[in-house]
């Protein structure tokens, strides 16, 4: 079961860049794409530890800053062969506010 959680105003958001933001104890990854959706993803490349925050979106892929390993920003899968998926977050914008969808713990 998830929680729906406040992040920022949608205009907080620069297109086709990321945004930090610590969410539910989670530090995420929040990008927004030049067709207007959003992506939250883990802020932690699962290659090599590198902020995704910190990279920019190539569609709907989000680019490691480091090593370019893009992730998928709805399904995680990365386009490099044996490098796990990062974890991603449903998110969507209402009345003009980013919200991301977290599960509840325990």
């Amino acid at each position: 079961m998830n929680h729906s959680v406040a992040v920022c105003p949608l205009e907080e958001l620069p297109v086709g860049l990321g945004r930090a933001f610590r969410v539910g104890g989670k530090a995420l990854a929040i990008f927004r794409s030049r067709t207007g959706r959003v992506f939250a993803v883990d802020n932690e490349c699962p290659h090599k530890s590198g902020p995704l925050a910190e990279g920019m979106l190539m569609g709907e892929q989000v680019v490691c800053p480091l090593h370019a390993f893009k992730f998928h920003g709805v399904s995680g899968v990365c386009d490099q062969a044996n490098v796990c998926s990062v974890a991603t977050y449903p998110a969507e914008v209402v009345n003009g506010t980013v919200r991301i969808s977290l599960p509840l713990s325990d």
